[in-house]
């Protein structure tokens, strides 16, 4: 299955039994704003809603962490996905949150996934069908995951790669943000930056509508922040969703898709002992 698919592609799929589609909105705390509470007013027919807050590890107070395999498994199954599902994410804003259900199907060993380049808002625009209020409850499914770890990186990863550099790490943020310019969405960050890491805010990678720039146009931009196939990729953003598109670009490009900083800023610029820079 592509990794990005369009809305004629799902247009034609649509109502496929081996075919789940979620909504995976996910708004930023000064948004105001409620995926699930939208979800409800419009999604597309017969869609379901991926709580990416929920479909995490809980028991932290970092927000929406990898949850275990273990729970993956029984809470995407309990929503109708079992091993052989094709699922497809998208959201509210065009392509902001999707790219993190993805993420974490293939996370759990799950390829039978794609992000719908546009999401939502294109689907409206071209005056496709929408439904409104709560789906039928799904038939639960047997999923079994195959953790594939390689893919994710945690804090003790980082601040390794602080002092060796090794790895190339891509901030999504807007560079406002990565520069301390801006302030951080959530109370209490610091700003600025893993040192050593590198600006790419994900928008760059989309054309203004919240679709993918072409596959060529991709590489471009991800060269003119050092990938170039060589060195390992780890991506990172506020909490580690938009981080998820920067991956999936480097799936669209060709390119190795190295792993995701799963606590990102939010963990390590809520952190007193993390070195951070700011320019």
């Amino acid at each position: 299955m592509e990794p990005l698919v369009s809305t004629d592609w799902l247009g034609s799929e649509l109502g496929r039994p081996d075919l789940v589609v979620f909504d995976a909105t996910m708004y930023l705390p000064n948004e105001d704003r409620d995926g699930h509470v939208e979800f409800l007013r419009a999604h597309i027919p017969g869609a379901r809603y991926f709580d990416i807050d929920q479909i995490a590890d809980t028991e932290t107070d970092l927000p929406h962490m990898v949850p275990t395999p273990g729970r993956f498994a029984r809470l995407i199954g309990e929503l109708g996905v079992s091993s052989t599902t094709r699922v497809v994410f998208y959201d509210q804003k065009g392509l902001a949150s999707a790219a993190r259900g993805w993420w974490l199907m293939g996370l759990f060993g799950h390829d039978h996934a794609a992000v719908l380049d546009g999401g939502l808002p294109k689907w409206q625009r071209e005056g496709r069908a929408t439904e409104s209020g709560k789906p039928p409850a799904p038939k639960p499914c047997l999923f079994r995951p195959d953790y594939r770890a390689a893919k994710l990186r945690g804090i003790g990863d980082l601040l390794h790669n602080v002092d060796t550099r090794d790895e190339l790490v891509l901030d999504a943020r807007a560079a406002g943000r990565f520069t301390g310019e801006v302030p951080e969405p959530r109370a209490g960050m610091r700003s600025g930056h893993i040192p050593g890491s590198v600006s790419l805010p994900y928008t760059d990678l989309l054309h203004p509508d919240g679709t993918f720039l072409s596959a060529e146009a991709v590489r471009v931009r991800l060269a003119r922040a050092g990938v170039d196939g060589t060195r390992p990729v780890v991506t990172s953003c506020g909490s580690g969703v938009t981080a998820c598109i920067l991956t999936l670009g480097l799936r669209l490009a060709g390119l190795p898709e190295g792993a995701v900083y799963d606590g990102s800023w939010t963990e390590w610029g809520g952190r007193s002992d993390t070195p951070v820079e700011t320019n």
